[in-house]
């Protein structure tokens, strides 16, 4: 049986309204100014009731291109720090508002914050990589799965290519091609049991997650979850973090 928060003032859902409206509008024009945008799948996005949307996370764009191809009210969490972000950006997740996750602290609060977002029917972004430190597919963190499995929602993912290239191709005055693939929902999933038995549930789940995600994603950047051995093998390496000194990452 899942488990529903109780939703509290803090968690409040939708919130931010008229900033939030004013940012979809800019973030829209920002990408027919600056990209070749291809949306694949929006009609497989939920109209209403809970939804957790799960992408793979190869650049700080990532949240901004979810927020252009999801007609809803929109939650995210994850880190408040992009420290792969030009600071000309950095200030759009702090305007958007996300409930943030710091690594090494256990991230209740924001698990608590998702938790009680899906509870009153919201759509929650999220990204199970944890981090934009490479551009191939890698092994998510217990996070998404965690969230999934508590709360019984459907799972919305999507595959997101191109953004990588956004600025450099800037820098030579072209726009780069960006492509959104948005999958069906599936679910909901879950995980009994405790201990060695449970975790071995959650990481099963956070494995299918992902690879729901490397469907909707170019064969080169499906990482470890590509059929081709010789792209899995090259992506050994990528799943190390790379800031592992700094928990506030």
């Amino acid at each position: 049986m899942t488990q529903r928060a109780v939703p509290t003032e803090e968690f409040r859902f939708p919130r931010r309204r008229v900033i939030r409206t004013v940012l979809r509008g800019l973030i829209r024009a920002a990408f027919l100014a600056l990209t070749d945008l291809h949306i694949e799948g929006q009609e497989n996005v939920p109209q209403e009731g809970p939804v957790l949307l799960a992408a793979n996370h190869f650049s700080f764009l990532d949240p901004v291109l979810m927020i252009r191809v999801t007609p809803r009210h929109l939650e995210f969490i994850g880190s408040p720090i992009a420290p792969n972000a030009p600071p000309a950006v950095r200030w759009i997740p702090k305007v958007w508002g996300i409930y943030p996750v710091y690594r090494g602290t256990g991230s209740r609060y924001a698990l608590r914050a998702a938790e009680a977002v899906l509870a009153q029917n919201g759509a929650l972004g999220i990204y199970p990589e944890g981090g934009s430190w490479a551009a191939v597919l890698r092994p998510p963190r217990p996070g998404a799965a965690f969230i999934a499995a508590r709360s019984g929602v459907a799972i919305l993912p999507m595959g997101f290519s191109g953004l990588t290239e956004v600025f450099p191709k800037l820098r030579k005055g072209l726009r780069a091609t960006v492509t959104a693939r948005i999958g069906r929902p599936f679910g909901p999933v879950k995980a009994e049991g405790r201990g060695r038995e449970r975790r071995a549930q959650l990481d099963e789940i956070g494995h299918k997650i992902m690879r729901h995600i490397a469907e909707l994603l170019p064969q080169e950047q499906r990482g470890f979850y590509s059929d081709d051995p010789v792209i899995r093998e090259a992506a050994k390496g990528t799943e190390i973090y790379p800031w592992e000194d700094d928990p506030e990452l």
